[in-house]
């Protein structure tokens, strides 16, 4: 047995543990673009407070590595991320930062590259810590990079559910589709076993969002068979602007904002998808990423 064999059948076996100890998994949600400046780190951080209202305790993974929206966005800086629960034997709990509403934050440092060489040892203990997430969280929501990048392909086809934001410049809709293509590509990649959710952000009507839906429905259907689903639109609002300029999020500096509003039901809408139930919580979603690291080093 080589070592990629023994590290599959250990991340496996230890998947199936946490499993057996873990009544539920958590909802882990993905939000990603084909490109920046669509404002998918504003939505990521706004669906995680609106579900936090509705009761579910929602953490988000700031997966965009070597930038920091999310810390930006709320003006926290956390101390530790996740690699930290093997480099300095912090436990999930010590990794997650308190964000407004009671959110949980944790910030990916560096990446799950450097996780990619850890010995067995050290990956049972890994995948022991971060199996708690899912005992603490209901929901979490990932917000990668944006972009076709390596990194962003392997969380949003390690993910269950996706969440795709869109915009009305045409290269937003272009470069959304590029990162379709890019995905439908991989061997890894089955449509089937997974829900892709669109939203059209920044829009000047409710049908300007569904006509940039239905071009890139289109298209993805006809190309790739590959279904997507629309959640709906947020409107151009200058309250969104204005919340940004005060480091805190529209749906708490302005909660009865035309924005505010449409995230809401957004993530009431999330909350009520059909499909919720194919998560294998983030621990599930972890492995698949430092597996699929370790297949390509």
């Amino acid at each position: 047995m080589d070592q990629a064999d023994e590290l599959r059948n250990l991340i496996r076996a230890q998947h199936e543990t946490a499993k057996t100890q873990i009544s539920t998994n958590a909802r882990v949600i993905t939000v990603t673009s084909g490109k920046g400046g669509v404002g998918k780190t504003s939505l990521s951080l706004n669906l995680a407070l609106q579900m936090q209202k509705m009761g579910k305790k929602t953490v988000i993974i700031d997966a965009d590595f070597g930038l920091a929206n999310i810390e930006v966005m709320l003006g926290i800086h956390p101390k530790y991320n996740i690699s930290d629960l093997i480099y300095k034997d912090m436990n999930i709990e010590d990794v997650v930062t308190e964000g407004p509403e009671g959110i949980g934050f944790i910030s990916g440092g560096s990446g799950v590259s450097e996780l990619v060489n850890l010995d067995k040892s050290d990956l049972q203990i890994f995948v022991s810590k971060v199996s708690r997430l899912d005992r603490i969280a209901d929901v979490i929501i990932v917000d990668t990079g944006a972009g076709i990048s390596d990194a962003v392909q392997e969380f949003v086809l390690c993910s269950p559910e996706v969440l795709v934001v869109l915009t009305p410049e045409p290269t937003s809709t272009m470069d959304a589709y590029a990162l379709l293509k890019a995905l439908n590509r991989r061997k890894e990649f089955v449509a089937d076993d997974k829900s892709i959710h669109v939203v059209s952000n920044r829009v000047e009507s409710d049908k300007e969002g569904e006509t940039l839906f239905s071009n890139i429905s289109i298209v993805a259907s006809q190309f790739l068979n590959i279904k997507l689903d629309y959640l709906g639109c947020i409107p151009q609002d200058m309250s969104a602007t204005k919340a940004v300029l005060k480091q805190q999020p529209v749906s708490l500096s302005f909660p009865n904002s035309t924005s505010s509003k449409s995230m809401k039901r957004i993530a009431e809408q999330l909350l009520d998808v059909e499909g919720a139930d194919k998560t294998s919580g983030f621990v599930g979603m972890f492995m698949n990423l430092i597996r699929s690291n370790k297949s390509r080093s």
